[in-house]
């Protein structure tokens, strides 16, 4: 029998002062809480109604994961303790057997078909990314098998090296892209959001 996919959504508790620092500076802590939000219940509903996986929210803080419960329609764990390679290295070791794909709520168009994709990319990759323009990533995906290789650290976050130090990590496996993506960080990038049209979340 296949092993299932399963896609993790990473995500934190929408509290203001809690979460897209840059864009509060911008915007003030309870206008930017509002848009994680937002964020949030869009990536979940577009993503976890999908049967060609299954999909796990993934949530900090972990004593949130009854409050995200009460809200959404899909399996809610916590991420534990550590920096984000840490929790995602964990994600990936805990699941059960199958190849795994992480997102974030960062990408207001996040689709279905971009999830297809890295998943279809693991049928003969090891692992996976989506490089974000900010030189990051917005997605990544390791296949899982014959091993879990952990692939997070060292790597400076929250900078433009993120995406090329997880790469530098993938030394011995395949790796695939696709396509690079723009998320919503900054002031700057939540008005290149508005200019866009993107007034619905």
């Amino acid at each position: 029998m296949t092993a299932a996919r399963r896609l993790v959504i990473m995500a934190r508790q929408p509290r203001a002062g809690a979460v897209k620092s840059r864009l509060a500076r911008a915007i003030g802590d309870p206008a930017a809480a509002f848009v994680y939000r937002r964020l949030v219940e869009r990536t979940v509903r577009v993503l976890a109604r999908d049967r060609r996986w299954h999909t796990v929210l993934a949530v900090t803080p972990d004593h949130a994961v009854p409050w995200f419960r009460a809200r959404h329609r899909a399996a809610v764990i916590g991420q534990g303790a550590g920096d984000l390679g840490a929790r995602m290295d964990r994600l990936m070791h805990v699941l059960p057997p199958g190849p795994v794909v992480i997102v974030g709520t960062d990408i207001a168009r996040i689709a279905p078909s971009d999830i297809a994709r890295a998943f279809a990319a693991l049928g003969g990759a090891d692992a996976v990314f989506g490089p974000a323009t900010d030189g990051g990533y917005w997605l990544v995906g390791l296949r899982r098998a014959p091993r879990v290789p952990s692939i997070f650290a060292p790597v400076r976050w929250s900078g433009p090296h993120a995406l090329a130090d997880t790469v530098a990590n993938c030394a011995g496996l395949a790796v695939a892209l696709v396509d690079e993506r723009s998320d919503i960080d900054s002031g700057e990038d939540y008005r290149a959001f508005l200019a866009a049209g993107g007034l619905r979340l």
